[in-house]
């Protein structure tokens, strides 16, 4: 039996409970990115079930990238600063398939209120106080995302201009190492768009010309919406990839 200090609804398979009691932890900050967690024997002792319980729930955080599991070493909370992670859910990519350089040049970031669309896809009251980002991506010193992200403020005290810019690298990687916020997953929507506005002047186009829309929710633990964006992409040499299981 579970310890009732740990208890979850009967109705779940037992291991997806400790799931459940897992993914608590490391909301509440037992284990921050890039800890090791207990062994599967202290866990199993501390939850009162069984190893292969808890290795259940493990692969099942595995799976979705929240744990990561290292041979001969343990368990350890995913971290965007890993090398792997950093870019994990950037998937433009040259047609020839080349590495390349990535950097960010800032633009914009300013402070303001939600309005109903952007706060129903993060699950925020109308009016509720955001910080807008603007931001350019370019690849071998060759513009092709234009970025816009929008976070509720309240998560985020202290972010500024300068904060971003000064940061230069993944935001990801910087909301959980300033912030304490992990970005878990997330659901895009893809859609062929024409250049217009900002996004044309920054990414160096024409009004009128092809883009790849890509809008993106992102979530943290508890499957909460913690970041929406929009990146406005240049595929006349670089296309979307993703790989489907």
């Amino acid at each position: 039996m579970i310890d009732k200090h740990y208890a979850s609804p009967s109705y779940k398979p037992l291991y997806d409970q400790i799931k459940v009691l897992l993914t608590q932890s490391l909301i509440g900050g037992e284990w921050g990115p890039g800890d090791m967690i207990p062994s599967e024997i202290d866990l199993a002792g501390r939850y009162k079930v069984s190893q292969g319980t808890v290795r259940k729930a493990i692969d099942a955080l595995a799976t979705e990238n929240i744990l990561i599991r290292r041979q001969g070493k343990g368990t350890f909370v995913a971290t965007h600063s890993a090398e792997g992670m950093k870019l994990r859910f950037l998937r433009l990519t040259s047609v020839d398939g080349q590495k390349e350089l990535l950097k960010n040049e800032f633009i914009s970031c300013t402070k303001g209120k939600v309005d109903l669309r952007i706060g129903q896809a993060l699950d925020l009251k109308a009016g509720t106080s955001i910080i807008e980002v603007k931001r350019l991506l370019t690849f071998s010193g060759r513009p092709l995302i234009y970025d816009h992200i929008i976070i509720p403020a309240a998560p985020f005290k202290g972010l500024n201009g300068h904060r971003v810019e000064e940061n230069n690298g993944s935001m990801y990687s910087m909301y959980e190492s300033e912030f304490g916020v992990r970005m878990i997953r997330a659901e895009e929507r893809l859609t062929a768009v024409a250049a217009q506005g900002e996004a044309a002047k920054a990414l160096g186009l024409k009004d009128r010309e092809p883009l790849l829309s890509i809008e993106r929710v992102s979530f943290t633990y508890g499957d909460k919406p913690m970041e929406w964006r929009l990146g406005m992409c240049v595929t006349d040499d670089h296309h979307y990839m993703n790989a489907l299981e």
